[in-house]
Order: C-alpha cells, then structure tokens, then sequence
C-alpha cells in the first residue's frame, strides 16, 4: 500500500506531520477530514523537494501572479457563486474569459482538478503560484460553509494592502527621479566639463587655486578610469545582492533596518500593519490562532519578523497570551501590544487587530509624507551646493586671469 507524508492540524491548532498508508491520496484525505483534523498536504514518500514546496507552502515558485488581476478574478467568482452558480460552474465561465494570460492556465487547471473531486482550496494549493493567505483563506470558507464571506474579507484585505503599497511609491517616485537626475548631473560635470576645463588650464599654464585643482583632479582620474570604477560599483552591487539572498545576508539587513534613526520605525510599523492586517483576516474567517499565526509569519517579507512570529506562536501554543508572547520579543511596538491585549480581554481581537493595522498604515502614511517633504528640498540643496562649486571653482582661474591681464 502507498505511503504518504501528512501535514495536518488538531483542533487546538497544533501542527503534525506524520506518515500514512492508504489506497490513494484522496482516501487519505477523507479520512483524517471525517476525523475532524485540518489537511494542509499530502504528498508521496520520496516526491522531490521542489514539490514538497509547493504542496506545503503554497508560495509562488513557477511566476508571480499579478493581484490586481487575481482580484478582479475573486470578484468576479464571489459574484457568481452569490448568484447561485455551483463552484465548478462559475469556474468554467472565468476559466476561458480571464484578462491576464498569466492567470488562465492557472485558474484552468484549478477547475479541472474540481471537476475530479477535489477540495477548491486544495486544487488552488496544488498549483504553487497562489498567495498561502489566499489558500488558507479558502480552506476556511470551506470548513465554515462561507466561502462567499471570507473570500469577500480577503477581497477587501488585499485591496486595502495594494492601496497602502501603491501610496507609498507614488510618495517615493519624485525623490527618487530627483535623487536620480541630481546622480547624472553630477557624473556629467566630473567626468566631461571639469576635464574640458583641465585641458584649457593646462596650455594657459595657469596657476590655479586649491579648490579648482582638486576639482580637476577628481574629474580626471574619474574620466581616465570610469569603466574601472563602474566595473568595480557593478561588482560590488551583485555581490551585496547576492550576500542579501542569503538567510545570514536577509538576517543582518533586517537588523540594520531596524537600527537605523527614522527608516527603521517606518519599516517595522510597516511591517506590524501587515502582520496585523492578515492575521485579523484569517481570525475572522474562523482560521484557529496557531494555525493563523503560521500563515500571517509567511506573508511577511521579512525573515527576521518571519521567525519572531514563529517563536510566538510556539509561546501561544504552550498557553501564553497573543499579547505576552509578543511582548517578550522586545519587537512590537507597546502600543501595539496593549491594543492586541485589550482585543483578547474583551474577545473582540479580530476587530483589534484590524484597528492595529489602521492605525500604523496611517502612522506610515504621516511619517513618510513629512519624511519626504524634508528630504526633497534638502537633494535641491545640496544640487545647488555641489554646482555653485563646480561653477567657482572652474572659473575662479579665468576671473583671476583677466584681473592680472588688465
């Protein structure tokens, strides 16, 4: 008889992964569901590591799906199935009509899985491109019968997350076209003005001042060597890109960004909105806390967050309170955890959790925008600093060339 490996959860919310024999993996499935256990996955003995991935995590590893779209899609299928439409039939009417030709394989292949008896949630998971909030999100729908409502709540969490994302680069995009422009003004000066300059200066014979020295000097050397020094920037860039991919590398960034004097506020109340704002999610759709805590670490972006939500979890499933375990981490924010505290004293802490990532999204949106408004005119500045000394220090020589000529 096969023999599979079983991810599963109990009705507190624990964890297990164990192995099972049965005819089939469907039949294994049906079984420890009758039990009243929660399947994550089940995979053969022996399967490779790259799909152990996918059925266990239900991370994109094929491509990235474009939300925007995937939520047009989840609107869509909410509406139909609100209409009265079966599961499989809605399916078969986005399946061929989809918008995004990334998106339609996907969804097709969702519906034919369906079609041969399995759980929606688990033929979304089978396909390794779907967001593990999402997957998670639908089983629970699945669970409660209320699939319409939780895939609604996920509706309004993602458009919320897209429009909180979407504010902040529009907020970024001038500084960084400034940073940029103020970049190339100032290669452009060193490397072709000053050294046009250099070369009059040196059949004038002149003698020049300090500044316009050191100035020709740079502009110079970077003229002479600047395939080097881009070779040895580009270098320098790929191998810190490379050292960041690496969970030492992810780690240390994390660290630093939480040390730094205003960035690293932002940045981790960023971060606890995010947490917040998924986890509330999931409670409300019914999932247990354990079992959301799991899922609400994997959405993060960061590793460092990622295994303090872990460390948390293990805390709550040995009896400590939500708001305790994340106290201990020394990580959140106090306000934060007084508002969690207040949620599980009253029994309202979806609700709480949901007012926790209003307020630091807003927090984030203030902070930022008067960032911003300081770190513009303070790039202006310095373009006007850098070019008044290109600017006198080029032609400091020719003024003190016609006094001395007259």
């Amino acid at each position: 008889m096969p023999e599979y490996v079983l991810k599963y959860s109990d009705a507190r919310g624990e964890i297990h992964q164990q192995s099972a024999q049965a005819t089939s993996e469907q039949e294994l499935r049906d079984r420890y569901t009758r039990q009243g256990f929660l399947v994550y996955s089940v995979r053969a003995r022996g399967a490779g590591a790259l799909t152990s991935r996918v059925l266990t995590s239900g991370t994109p590893r094929r491509s990235k799906l474009n939300l925007e779209k995937f939520i047009i899609f989840n609107q869509q299928f909410v509406t139909l199935v609100r209409a009265g439409l079966p599961i499989l039939k809605a399916l078969d009417l986005l399946a061929d009509r989809l918008a995004d030709p990334k998106l339609g394989p996907y969804i097709q292949s969702v519906r034919d899985e369906v079609r041969k008896g399995s759980l929606l949630s688990e033929a979304f998971r089978s396909e390794g491109v779907f967001p593990l909030i999402y997957v998670t999100t639908v089983m629970a729908g699945e669970k409660s019968g209320s699939l319409v409502e939780v895939l609604e709540r996920y509706i309004v969490y993602q458009k919320l997350a897209m429009s909180l994302r979407k504010k902040l680069l529009v907020s970024l995009m001038y500084p960084a076209v400034l940073l940029v422009l103020t970049l190339i003004l100032v290669v452009f000066l060193i490397t072709y003005v000053v050294p046009n300059f250099a070369e009059l200066y040196s059949s004038m014979s002149a003698k020049l001042p300090a500044a316009t020295v050191l100035l020709i000097t740079i502009g110079t050397q970077a003229k002479a060597y600047f395939l080097i020094y881009l070779a040895v920037v580009a270098t320098v860039v790929t191998a810190f890109v490379m050292w960041a991919r690496t969970p030492s590398g992810r780690n240390r960034l994390d660290q630093v960004k939480m040390r730094m004097p205003l960035f690293g506020q932002v940045w981790l109340k960023y971060q606890v909105a995010q947490f917040s704002r998924v986890l509330g999610t999931l409670l409300t759709g019914g999932i247990p806390l354990v079992q959301a805590l799991h899922t609400a670490a994997d959405s993060l972006g960061t590793a460092l967050l990622r295994k303090t939500i872990e460390r948390v979890s293990q805390l709550v499933r040995e009896g400590q309170s939500l708001s305790g375990s994340l106290a201990s981490t020394k990580i959140f924010p106090p306000l934060s955890i007084d508002m969690i505290e207040v949620g599980e004293s009253t029994g309202a802490l979806p609700v709480m959790l949901s007012s926790v990532a209003e307020f630091y999204e807003e927090d984030v949106n203030t902070t930022m925008a008067a960032s911003l408004s300081l770190v513009e005119p303070a790039i202006m500045i310095f373009m006007g600093i850098f070019v008044a000394f290109v600017l006198i220090a080029l032609y400091l020589p020719i003024f003190s060339l016609a006094d001395s000529i007259r």
